[in-house]
């Protein structure tokens, strides 16, 4: 018997992969499940393997529990502690106590339960192996073969092990056919028992960046830096990139002699259209790069709302934003700052607008003429906090602002913040909630305030907001934690769903 033993985890072993240990244990598990199955009693037993000469002993074994332990169910194979003793003096509550059993023949479990507890270990060792084969080249791009469909995802093979790329990681309109070549990105490695291990990308900005990695050599040596990617899977793509090396033009690397090497991404990507854009330091410059083909007359910086304004002639204004506003959406991705594209009328009328709102709001809170108004706006101040926290050398270089006039509008504008401040507070600690928001999972009594201060009173009012509607209002910041809320808020609509079904 030790001899066979032996030759089914040399013969395991070199087939599948896995190391002998592994095939050992599972051996163990199968003899031991075989021998309780031989029992007619609720036995519980142990197998151990002589890894040297194959031969195996087995024991029969109780679980030791404490003597007013309610979890003596099973006196097949559970002791007290005071029964334990009985035989093993040293024994101590969660040990066990053995005692030999005859082996049963393994060439007869070996046509029983063993096969079935062998295959089954050695599938997951097989899959913990895959995932510590792949775990280090997450976030990497690999290439596979289109194996077969699944309820529209698709399984690829790897040539050492499956992938799942799920319908919503394909390129749209991307006629995949079993046998295609295709390369795709490694976005995550799961350890789990059952189900795909590995999850592919199509769609992802980054698989963009590796193919030029692999099809721009200079760019797989570092030579020219890939900054950012953006995409529209499957019709239109932005990436920028830039190179330390003058002797190197990054745009017309990445091309290619006659648009070879962009014309091969592209190829991969379903026909995907890549525009090729030159990084800058300067985030103006890059916007305007990024914006291109479309040129841009003027641009205006917020850093507070990470947003611009980009004035473009009415004539370039469809170009800037693009088909269904793609251009400007990509642009806003690769460059990460919010674009507001607009004509120079629509830009001089905002700004108009916003000077004239500044102005109201420093003559009513700082109680001040419309000159000193005005100047303070022409200065670039736009609201309270500017004037109440800027530094005071920065007001005496307005010309006409003498030191008094300085300490007397900082003085104000604090005045009015903590006079606005309070306003605020008392609106919120007046606002009345129902009782079902308020006793809703996830809710606190702020909060609740919060929301009904903006007429949000109800469970039903909150299940009929956005989360963008939620994080207008001044004192919520946690974006996450307003999703989780509207969807438990939500909840009652589904449930109704569920029974009208």
């Amino acid at each position: 018997m030790g001899s066979e033993v032996l030759l089914m985890v040399d013969a395991l072993s070199r087939d599948k992969g896995v190391d002998k240990e592994t095939i050992f244990q599972a051996i163990e598990a199968a003899l031991a499940t075989a021998t309780r199955k031989r029992h007619k009693d609720d036995i519980d037993a142990r197998v151990s393997i002589h890894q040297d000469t194959g031969a195996y002993d087995t024991f029969r074994r109780w679980e030791v529990f404490a003597d007013d332990s309610e979890e003596i169910e099973f006196p097949d194979r559970q002791l007290t502690l005071s029964q334990a003793r009985e035989r093993d003096a040293n024994i101590e509550v969660g040990g066990f106590i053995e005692e030999p059993l005859e082996p049963v023949g393994f060439g007869r479990i070996a046509a029983q339960a063993a096969k079935q507890v062998i295959l089954q270990k050695v599938r997951e060792a097989e899959r913990e192996q895959t995932v510590r084969q792949y775990q280090e080249r997450k976030g990497q791009m690999v290439t596979g073969v289109v194996k077969r469909m699944e309820r529209g995802d698709v399984i690829i093979d790897l040539g050492d092990a499956e992938a799942l790329l799920p319908k919503t990681k394909m390129i749209p309109r991307e006629g995949l056919r079993p046998g295609d070549r295709i390369r795709a990105y490694l976005e995550d490695v799961q350890s789990v028992p059952r189900g795909p291990q590995l999850f592919l990308s199509r769609t992802a900005p980054a698989l963009l960046t590796e193919l030029f990695k692999l099809e721009v050599p200079e760019a797989g040596e570092g030579l020219i830096d890939i900054h950012a990617a953006a995409r529209d899977p499957g019709l239109r793509a932005k990436i920028a990139v830039s190179t330390n090396d003058p002797r190197i033009d990054p745009i017309g690397a990445c091309v290619g002699m006659r648009g070879s090497r962009v014309q091969s991404v592209s190829n991969e990507l379903a026909g995907e259209r890549v525009d090729i854009i030159q990084w800058a330091e300067d985030p103006a410059q890059f916007v305007i790069n990024a914006l291109a083909p479309a040129e841009v007359f003027s641009i205006m910086v917020d850093e507070e709302l990470n947003s611009m304004d980009v004035m473009v002639d009415e004539m370039q204004l469809s170009q800037a934003i693009g088909r269904g506003g793609q251009n400007v959406r990509l642009a806003s991705e690769l460059t990460q700052w919010e674009l507001n594209i607009m004509t120079e009328e629509a830009a001089t009328a905002k700004t108009t607008s916003e000077a004239t709102t500044a102005v109201q709001l420093f003559m009513q809170q700082l109680d001040v003429d419309e000159e000193v108004a005005n100047i303070l706006v022409q200065e670039g101040f736009t609201n309270l906090d500017e004037i109440a926290y800027v530094p005071k050398q920065e007001l005496l270089t307005v010309e006409g602002f003498d030191e008094g006039l300085v300490d007397e509008l900082r003085n104000r504008a604090r005045d009015a913040l903590l006079t606005n401040a309070i306003a605020v507070e008392e609106k919120i600690s007046l606002a009345e909630p129902d009782a079902d928001l308020l006793e809703m999972e996830g809710m606190d009594e702020h909060t609740a305030h919060l929301f009904a201060s903006h007429d949000i009173k109800t469970r039903e009012e909150l299940a009929e907001r956005s989360v963008d509607e939620l994080m207008d209002i001044e004192g919520i910041d946690d974006e996450e934690r307003m999703k989780q809320l509207i969807m438990t808020a939500r909840k009652p609509w589904f449930e109704n769903l569920d029974e009208a079904k």
